[in-house]
């Protein structure tokens, strides 16, 4: 008799604890897909890419928990790779971020991560925050990790304390939320290579490394993050600045051109697209 296989978040728990698992961020089902297809080994869902892509608005907390849910279930459906989820600050209190865990449960995520902010929350690497106090951000984490069905779903605590505190605050912080029983920290916005190695000293366990272009933190490869001791890597909005940036140079040439011709050495084909999809059918050759 055939052994049942493992579940996604049953495969990420056990791939986290012998490596790095890089994610890569998808903004839609379709670059979930591609994500996939390329040999990543997970791929994660931006709270920053919903709002941004899904939705057109900034990234402070104007998205909903429907919304986010309903993103999350349309990358799973499509996909047999584990993913992890922003949660933003859990879309309320405790009893929220308890539903949070729930729904995305539901929708087939492997895990999530709630911040310390205070909401409305901003981006990590921008100035404004505002930190709740480490004892509320407790009770939240405590009913996220009560709510939890599967015990391998990873429930992640991210601390934005660098960049509103202090670097001691940051450790503290993230100490007393695995205390809690948060299975993962996610320091945001550390500041060099120095602090990241320090971090991973101060706070033993595992880590989850934000790799956000534009931001506070350097870039460092993800063998640099592994021999540290990080865990998972992510590149949040990677794939979103990249798509946008084409698709702002494609406008401007439609516009000037009056014509898509020049732009075809750039696409994705029609055959290379129905292949990402699965979709089993001939191509006519171009013209």
């Amino acid at each position: 008799m055939n052994e049942p296989k493992p579940s996604r978040s049953a495969r990420l728990r056990a791939a986290i604890r012998d490596r790095t698992v890089v994610m890569p961020g998808a903004f839609n089902a379709l670059t979930a897909r591609a994500v996939e297809q390329a040999g990543f080994e997970g791929l994660y869902l931006s709270g920053g890419a919903l709002a941004n892509s899904m939705v057109g608005v900034p990234d402070i907390g104007l998205t909903t928990l429907s919304e986010a849910a309903y993103h999350a279930r349309r990358c799973a459906a499509v996909t047999s790779i584990p993913i992890i989820s922003d949660a933003d600050t859990g879309f309320g209190g405790a009893d929220n971020a308890a539903r949070t865990v729930e729904e995305f449960e539901h929708a087939g995520l492997s895990g999530l991560h709630l911040e310390d902010q205070e909401f409305p929350k901003r981006c990590g690497h921008l100035s404004g925050k505002r930190l709740v106090d480490p004892s509320e951000f407790c009770e939240k984490i405590a009913a996220a990790v009560a709510a939890r069905h599967d015990p391998d779903f990873l429930i992640i605590a991210r601390t934005d304390a660098r960049g509103v505190t202090s670097y001691d605050d940051a450790v503290a912080r993230a100490n007393a939320y695995l205390q809690t029983g948060a299975d993962m920290i996610f320091p945001e916005a550390l500041q060099d290579r120095g602090e990241l190695e320090r971090f991973a000293n101060d706070v033993p366990a595992p880590l989850l490394a934000n790799m956000t272009e534009f931001g506070r933190t350097p870039y460092l490869r993800v063998d640099e993050f592994a021999a540290m001791g990080y865990r998972i890597v992510i590149f949040p909005v990677t794939l979103q600045r990249i798509a946008m940036k084409a698709v702002t140079d494609a406008l401007e040439a439609l516009r000037a051109d009056g014509t898509q011709k020049t732009l075809l050495d750039r696409m994705q084909t029609r055959a290379e697209l129905y292949d990402l999809l699965g979709y089993d059918v001939d191509v006519p050759p171009p013209k």
